[in-house]
């Protein structure tokens, strides 16, 4: 019965119709009598069915004027609901535009009234059951495969449907849509069966007139969407679209650029074909374009890029260079000798460049600009470094020529990879070989262009002066035509070059750049590369030398062959594989040298292939078994020459951090563990001889390996839980469990990702590991025995070897060859240890006290032979100099004891049991001679951080103290000689030692160092420098002020002559040698800190001063004299604002340099974790805790909205380096959970949930500043925010009018949030 009702309504609905179109009523009288018919029957308007029966009508049936405007006037009066309208005529004008093309004019016509305003639309009673009806017809959930569940998403999809119909049948008309790649539209816009119109169909003057019109529908079509394109609403819900439907979106701007390219109507229409093609490109800037509101423009504007134009070349910290400021940071830090990395400082590197790139709203030539600029300045900080067990200048060229290229070449193999992978998704994608050349390349070019005005920065150190001038003939000689070999250089001494001819370190980078593909030698060609072209050779070739050369010709390994190759890098990874095969098939003398050669310049200064040369090495210390071996001892005894050879080449510190650097430590201890485990499980009754003549035992290849895998995890340092007093929490995390760890997930992930496998694309097959399987530690069970006996002797205390074992007897027999003289005049020591009185007895020669056993048997003895030969020595029964000596015999015994010395007197001092050690020069060495000296140098080092340095003085003339440990090590390591046999041993003992005094109480590390100095005078400054770090060890006050003076000091706060001029000069100054000013001068405060932090217990406890000390940086830079001056000047001139403008960007400016470096402290000293907690924690406990504005004369409302703006800078760039801008690295996984909890924490205040205590200018600038920044620099952070915390921070934002900031929000939410992003784009037309 309803149905037929219903039928019967409808029916007079098209009664009416057709009655008024009969005669020709007005359309107006028309609507309203239909109107009033349709409320009688309790129909709701607009009505889909009104809108179906009025198209239907028109299509064909009534295709005349009067009926169009009966529709017009529909929509205009709500009868019908204007998008379904628009929709069923898309449908049927569209595809019969040719044959009707005044039907196509007139649904154009439509279109622009009714389809670029929809607030009304949206909003209506009937609203979803129009949705259901527009998808039915236009089928958009099915061709864009989201479902339009909120009227947002439909509105989107409808306009992007709209227009992209228009632009297929445009596309169609002129002959273009064959140019696509699908060569047909999605849509229906086409005739599937010809139709013939009325009987005067072909009239020549009517065929005639419907060409005309014909055209002109396709110039208005182009017109049209240009104004979809243009117009305010439809443009950003396009945008949407673009951020939503990629894929769509992808085909959609091809066919935007044929049009752009080919079209004939687009010349004829108002629309400018650059603004079509521009379109295309510059869509993303819909949105971020006007993100500017009126209380934010200072903030954005500063957010604004800035071009590279300081002279930073002048002084090394020029106000520009101050965006870059936390890579100088980064690089100075990766030089601390006392750390390994276990992360490639390449990856990090790469992390923090995008992340600046991305804060700073650089462009990529700016950051790579900035990136080489901080790298030369951080070689030029230390040309000339003290000397001590610390890295130098070798490992700084590393990070300038090889690290940061390598990270270069990441940035920019990345953006190609997406580009190729965008090639490869597109439909048209043609397969080409040739590489990809994206816009960081070219950035990459001008930035190395633009580097050539920085010669202050460039000059070369001396060591690598000869290197950098035969770079730059060779740049010369290429250029001028002049055909020479590589192996012309090694013929001639540079007294040979030519004229004019020097060169600088931007010809090394250009060559390390050309190495790996990045630059080819068009390089030499760039105006001002080479100073002069020469027409010959100068001189004639000599006969052919020994050199790289020679060898890839056949020349055999002579000594004078090796002796050259060690001295000179290889220029090629051919070099390199050709040695390395050597290495693996040569004879073992052979073997030895090639194991020489790689160790040599090739892995120290070899930039070009340093990468290579290391992961050469890490495969020769993990040789293969063979397939036919069968013999019962491990493989690797066979290998005993080339693996000892091997060790000592890579045992400097510059090799180990180098390692580092590279992130391969993991797989290095990887390969060390092997050889520990097999060798120390040897009986020394075999030795080996090398080419030298020297031989080798078990032992030694042993006690090489164990000492550096030792060195890569800082053993010696105590765990927390074991922390008492004043000792620092130099606890490390790195254990060997977490060492293989990560090696076996580097391994496992290897290949995986894009990154991966550009670098496994550079590297050479033959640096693959021959074993690629996880290993543990449970793989080695006497490292693994060694290593709980280590843990054991930090927990507690030794209780003795058991009477009668194997160990007891091992220690007795140590006991008597290294305190024999001792032992002939008296009791043995072992009585007071474990009550045995064994004694070898006097008679017995040296080499029969020599315990022949494996070395894990003794050094599980070692332990408890110190144990007692300190309790004896503080009972008097031995004297200091017998102890030193003693330890000193069984160190060059079994070299390998050393780390057990070291491991057994850190514990003991941490136990304070032992009386204090009289350092009087009678029993124990004597400080007294320049103690003096140490407290003043001190002083001078300190001088610039307002730091009061304690006395050294005892009181009286009592002489200095102390702990017997730390004064039995100290003279223990005096023994050793300052000698290339003793360098493996003291980059063990030397860091051991600073560590193990420094967490002693003041002033032990000065005394300890006065001692070194007398000893080793070489080593004082960096004794010395150790020392004065250990004033804020004990004192958290100290901590404080030096961070106080490091913020000072960048943001030129005060007028010191070190600081007068703020930024990276004044943080970093030069590097702390005593090459300066005869003796030391002041150190800077940032080189300082970051030779301190480590060192700080309570790491929270450092974030909470960094954030307070932010705070106060923002009130002293409103309260800076100048700016102050400028505030007042605003008031009393008529273009003030234009004045105070300036001003406020001025202050803007010093709080993003201060906000940087807070972040960069926080990161490099507490990392993810630090990071995590203070945006999780630290951060919303400030702003919920009472921090009102203090008086600030007129100006507390700027610094409040300063303060809030700052918090946002540091909130944000401290998640950039922890996680990254994008989701390439390990860390962004852990990125949602604490981003998520801290938009949470945003959108609950907003809602009224949660009370603050912070001034509400300052909580303001805060929010609109953190949102500001995630839209446009962290876009993929607002990804993982849940879309319905986003609304409610929209929310908040349109309450404090900030209408473009939340729409920009929830454009980049994501397709959840593209339905409420819509909404709000729909209601701002209102």
């Amino acid at each position: 019965m309803a149905a037929s009702v219903q039928t019967t309504l409808w029916d007079s609905v098209v009664e009416l119709t057709k009655c008024a179109q009969d005669k020709g009523s007005d359309p107006l009288l028309w609507a309203i009598q239909l109107s009033s018919s349709l409320n009688s029957a309790g129909v709701y308007l607009p009505s889909t069915e009104v809108a179906h029966i009025l198209v239907s009508h028109i299509c064909w049936g009534n295709n005349v004027s009067i009926a169009w405007k009966f529709l017009e006037r529909a929509l205009a009066v709500k009868i019908a609901p204007p998008m379904l309208v628009l929709a069923l005529l898309s449908c049927r004008a569209l595809p019969s535009r040719r044959s009707r093309p005044t039907a196509y004019r007139l649904y154009m016509e439509l279109l622009k009234r009714h389809a670029f305003s929809f607030a009304s639309q949206i909003n209506g009673p009937n609203w979803q059951k129009t949705m259901k009806s527009i998808d039915d017809v236009l089928h958009l959930s099915q061709i864009f495969g989201l479902q339009a569940c909120e009227p947002g998403v439909l509105v989107v999809e409808f306009v992007f449907s709209i227009v992209w119909q228009l632009l297929d049948a445009t596309l169609d008309d002129e002959g273009l849509l064959e140019m696509t790649p699908e060569k047909e539209s999605k849509w229906s816009t086409r005739q599937q069966d010809m139709e013939i119109d009325g009987h005067d169909s072909f009239d020549e003057k009517r065929t005639e007139h419907q060409d005309r019109l014909r055209k002109a529908n396709t110039v208005m079509a182009v017109e049209l969407i240009g104004q979809f394109l243009q117009n305010k609403i439809t443009s950003k819900l396009l945008y949407l679209a673009r951020q939503n439907m990629p894929l769509h979106w992808g085909s959609f701007i091809q066919r935007l650029q044929l049009l752009g390219t080919n079209s004939m109507a687009l010349k004829s229409s108002k629309i400018s074909p650059e603004a079509l093609v521009q379109f295309s490109s510059d869509t993303c800037k819909i949105l971020s374009r006007e993100c500017k509101t009126s209380t934010q423009q200072e903030f954005h504007a500063v957010m604004a890029s800035r071009s590279m134009t300081s002279s930073a070349g002048k002084c090394f910290g020029a106000s520009q260079s101050s965006l870059w400021l936390p890579l100088d940071l980064f690089l100075e830090d990766s030089m601390d000798g006392s750390q390994v990395a276990v992360t490639s400082a390449i990856e990090t590197l790469t992390g923090l460049v995008k992340s600046l790139q991305a804060v700073n709203g650089t462009t990529w030539h700016d950051a790579f600009l900035g990136l080489w600029i901080a790298a030369l300045r951080h070689v030029q900080r230390e040309r000339d470094p003290i000397e001590g067990p610390v890295p130098r200048l070798d490992t700084r060229l590393c990070m300038l020529f090889s690290v940061t290229t390598l990270a270069i070449a990441d940035i920019i193999e990345e953006e190609e990879a997406a580009l190729i992978d965008e090639t490869e998704c597109s439909p048209n994608n043609q397969r080409k070989e040739k590489q990809v050349a994206g816009k960081r390349h070219k950035d990459l070019v001008s930035s190395l262009q633009i580097l050539g005005d920085y010669e202050g920065l460039l000059t070369p150190p001396q060591s690598v002066v000869s290197v950098a001038n035969q770079a730059a003939v060779k740049a010369m000689m290429f250029v001028s035509g002049v055909p020479v070999g590589s192996g012309y250089f090694e013929c001639i001494s540079m007294n040979d070059m030519p004229l004019n001819c020097s060169g600088n370190l931007r010809h090394l980078i250009v060559e390390a750049c050309i190495a790996r593909n990045l630059l080819d030698t068009s390089a030499y060609f760039w105006p001002g590369y080479v100073n002069r072209r020469i027409n010959q050779i100068p001189h004639s070739m000599p006969a052919q030398v020994p050199g790289w050369s020679s060898l890839m010709k056949g020349a055999p390994l002579t000594s004078s062959m090796i002796n050259a190759l060690v001295s000179s890098p290889a220029s090629s990874l051919a070099e390199l594989e050709k040695i390395f095969d050597i290495a693996v098939n040569g004879s073992d003398d052979e073997k030895i040298s090639a194991a020489n050669i790689l160790c040599g310049a090739s892995l120290i200064r070899g930039w070009n292939i340093q990468e290579h040369t290391i992961h050469f090495v890490i495969r020769l210390l993990s040789p293969p078994v063979p397939a036919d071996y069968s013999g019962s001892d491990s493989h690797l005894i066979g290998h005993a020459p080339m693996l000892n050879t091997l060790l000592v080449g890579i045992a400097s510190v510059d090799c180990v951090q180098i390692f580092s650097l590279h992130g391969l430590v993991p797989q290095l201890a990887g390969a060390l563990m092997p050889i520990c485990e097999v060798f120390g499980s040897c009986v020394p009754n075999v030795s080996w001889t090398l080419t030298t003549g020297e031989e080798i035992s078990a032992h030694a290849v042993f006690s090489n390996a164990f000492i550096l895998l030792l060195r890569l995890w800082r053993f010696n340092h105590p765990p927390l839980e074991h922390v008492v007093g004043d000792v620092p929490p130099v606890g490390s995390q790195l254990t060997p469990e977490y060492l293989l760890l990560v090696r076996n997930s580097q391994l496992a992930s290897s290949g995986i990702n894009s990154k991966d496998r550009n670098k496994i694309r550079r590297q050479s097959t033959a640096t693959n590991l021959s074993s690629v399987q996880p290993i543990f530690v449970d793989s080695f069970p006497k490292l693994k025995l060694w290593y709980r006996q280590h843990q054991a002797c930090i927990a507690s205390t030794l209780s003795g070897p058991v009477h009668g074992t194997p160990v007891h007897q091992i220690v007795d027999g140590l006991l008597n060859m290294v305190f024999r003289k001792m032992n002939k005049g008296s009791q043995s020591l072992t009585t007071g240890t474990s009550g045995s009185s064994t004694s070898s007895g006097p008679g017995n020669d040296d080499a029969t006290l020599k315990p022949k056993l494996p070395a894990w048997d003794i050094l599980e003895a070692v332990p408890f032979v110190i144990d007692a030969a300190l309790t004896a020595c503080s009972h008097g029964r031995l004297s200091p100099r017998e102890l030193a000596t003693g330890l000193k015999d069984l160190a060059d015994f079994l070299p390998a004891s050393l780390a057990t010395i070291v491991s057994y007197f850190s514990a003991e001092v941490t136990r304070g049991v032992w009386k204090p050690a009289f350092m009087n020069g009678t029993d124990w060495p004597s400080p007294a001679a320049n103690l003096c000296n140490v407290e003043e140098q001190i002083k001078r080092i300190l001088a610039a951080t307002g730091v009061d340095v304690p006395s050294l003085a005892a009181g009286g003339t009592a002489p200095a103290t102390l702990p017997l440990p730390l004064a039995a090590f100290v003279s223990f390591t005096i023994t050793f000689k300052l000698d290339r046999a003793s360098e493996r041993s003291l980059n063990l003992a030397g860091p051991a030692l600073e560590s193990l005094s420094a967490g002693c109480p003041w002033p032990c590390m000065p005394i300890v160092a006065s001692l070194w100095a007398q000893k080793v005078k070489r080593w004082s400054d960096f004794l010395i420098f150790s020392a004065s770090r250990t004033v804020f060890h004990h004192n958290s006050d100290a901590v404080v002020q030096l961070l106080k003076s490091c913020f000072t000091a960048t943001l030129g706060l005060n007028s010191t002559p070190l600081s007068s001029n703020g930024g990276v000069g004044a943080l970093l100054g030069h590097g702390f040698g005593s090459h300066f000013y005869g003796g030391f001068s002041p150190v800077a405060p940032g080189i300082l800190y970051l030779r301190v932090y480590r060192s700080i217990r309570d790491i929270m406890f450092m974030t909470e001063e960094i954030l307070s000390l932010l705070m106060f940086s923002v009130r002293e830079i409103v309260g800076d004299g100048l700016l102050r001056e400028r505030m007042e000047k605003v008031k009393k001139t008529k273009n003030g604002m234009r004045y105070g403008q300036v001003s406020l960007a001025a202050a803007m400016t010093r709080v993003k340099l201060a906000a940087l470096l807070g972040a960069s402290f926080v990161w490099l000293s507490g990392g993810l974790g630090l990071v995590q907690s203070l945006i999780k924690e630290t951060i919303p406990s400030w702003f919920i805790s009472g921090h009102g504005s203090e008086q600030e004369g007129g100006c507390e409302g700027i610094v409040a909205m300063l303060r809030g703006y700052a918090l946002a800078y540091f909130a944000v760039i401290c998640g950039t380096f922890a996680w990254g801008v994008d989701s390439t690295t390990s860390a962004s996984k852990r990125r949602a959970k604490i981003l998520r909890a801290h938009m949470e924490f945003l959108a609950s205040v907003l809602d009224g949930k949660v009370s603050l205590g912070c001034d509400w200018a300052t909580w303001r600038a805060y929010v609109s500043g953190f949102v500001s920044l995630m839209v446009g620099c962290t876009p993929t952070w607002v990804l993982e925010v849940e879309v319905d915390v986003l609304k409610r921070l929209s929310k908040g934002l349109r309450q404090w009018n900030e209408e473009e900031l939340a729409l920009a929000l929830l454009g980049r939410g994501g397709a959840g949030a593209m339905g409420a992003a819509a909404q709000l784009i729909v209601e701002s037309e209102i």
